[in-house]
């Protein structure tokens, strides 16, 4: 491990570099079948070569999770602690919802689920379309991309509040029939001190979860989600380090992913969550109590991610 040579600053640019170029090798891998679902998709509108354009695309994305798994075990003193508390049946559909603090949780996802189930598909901002190589790799992955109007422009025209669940509408149609791990961060943004100050929230390390998207995605795919995965990223703190150049550096060597199995309660599916008032607030109930308890958690997970404690349970496993 280079960790054990080199200072942080060396391995955060050794760690950038490494994983720059395998994404350069994994583009020319990506670039024919992009290039095959464009025309499968948007010239001879055929779904089903589409959908195997996809399938090799997934591969390929599995292939580059991999690749990232072995740079950092390579470079980095990598030892996250990642427990699972309940089992993730292979060859089902579940629904993962997690904090959201840095660009870097996605990859720790992505490393967190490698081996335990399908390549995740993250409900992504819009703007992430525009970044080369990675927006036109998640448009051909079908991951859906959300416009997160703000308040001002939906008060200009209201017909713009309906476009993310739109979004999700026809993403959940498309996976209605097959295994996927859906992975949304209710939050919408990431988590930083004065974005709790300005949304006035009743968490410590958390901001305000938003329910529509969550909730329509559970009603139109209730019966084909197997649970709800839902994981708690704790970071060491980084004293006002950029997260991910703390992450890419080493010093994030023993972060914590905890995940947690749970059944879908009967009481937030089949409801309206626009049009029926008492459901929208039991739904958002539901969700408030499991960030509440997300945010009580979070100062041991962040205690045990500094002293690299993991304190797992007899149910943990370790990946």
């Amino acid at each position: 491990m280079l960790s054990m040579l080199l200072p942080a600053p060396l391995i955060g640019v050794a760690t950038f570099c490494v994983m720059l170029a395998w994404l350069l090798m994994i583009t020319a891998l990506l670039v024919p079948g992009i290039a095959l679902k464009t025309v499968f998709a948007f010239v001879l509108r055929l779904p089903s070569a589409s959908r195997l354009a996809t399938r090799y695309l997934t591969g390929v994305a599995d292939l580059w999770v991999v690749g990232n798994a072995l740079i950092y075990r390579l470079i980095q003193d990598l030892r996250w602690q990642v427990r699972f508390n309940g089992v993730v049946e292979p060859g089902k559909s579940y629904l993962l919802i997690c904090n959201h603090q840095s660009w870097a949780d996605i990859l720790v996802l992505c490393d967190a689920l490698r081996g335990r189930n399908h390549f995740p598909r993250f409900f992504l901002k819009r703007e992430l379309i525009w970044v080369p190589i990675i927006g036109v790799t998640c448009w051909a992955l079908d991951m859906p991309f959300m416009k997160r109007h703000s308040r001002e422009a939906i008060a200009r025209n209201p017909a713009l509040r309906g476009d993310d669940l739109r979004t999700t509408r026809e993403f959940c149609e498309k996976y209605r029939r097959q295994p996927i791990t859906a992975i949304m961060f209710p939050e919408g943004t990431r988590f930083t001190p004065a974005k709790r100050a300005l949304q006035d929230v009743p968490y410590a390390h958390l901001l305000r979860p938003k329910s529509a998207g969550l909730a329509f995605t559970l009603n139109a795919m209730s019966d084909q989600f197997a649970g709800i995965i839902d994981v708690t990223i704790a970071y060491k703190p980084t004293g006002g380090t950029s997260l991910v150049w703390s992450w890419l550096c080493g010093q994030q060597q023993t972060l914590v992913v905890e995940a947690e199995i749970k059944a879908i309660p009967e009481a937030v599916i089949n409801g309206d969550h626009d049009g029926d008032p008492a459901y929208r607030a039991a739904f958002q109930a539901w969700l408030n109590d499991l960030w509440a308890r997300k945010d009580a958690r979070l100062p041991q997970l962040k205690a045990q991610a500094v002293d690299g404690l993991a304190g797992s349970s007899p149910a943990a496993s370790s990946h």
